[in-house]
């Protein structure tokens, strides 16, 4: 048999009467981890090689998920628009990346008690 291994994702969801909802995974963590550095939804989408559209419905996702926006939008202005991580959206950066070290952890500890030859 060939060598195994333990592997896995972990999110978070969201639960209401339409069903379940991702909320937050390892990518929605990297592009609210991009948004805080770059200050933009546009900059954040191009370092994830993900299209605007896409990376602005996972922050309205994310936003509208929240009980407070996890990002907010200011449009023009001299210096143009941006985007921040409030601190609402520091809480769950913190909080996720965390869990997935945790998670990470789970997995290496489960790896070590695997029958591997």
């Amino acid at each position: 048999m060939n060598k195994l291994r333990v592997n896995g994702r972990i999110w978070l969801e969201t639960t209401s009467a339409d069903g379940t909802e991702r909320f937050m995974g390892i990518g929605r963590l990297e592009l609210l981890g991009h948004i805080q550095q770059t200050g933009s939804i546009n900059q954040a989408a191009k370092a994830m090689r993900m299209s605007y559209k896409r990376a602005w419905e996972l922050v309205h996702s994310m936003n509208t998920q929240a009980d407070t926006p996890l990002v907010t939008t200011q449009t023009g202005g001299d210096k143009g628009g941006g985007a921040i991580v409030t601190p609402e959206g520091e809480k769950y950066l913190s909080y996720y990346q965390a869990l997935h070290e945790r998670f990470q952890q789970f997995l290496t500890n489960e790896l070590s008690r695997l029958p591997n030859e």
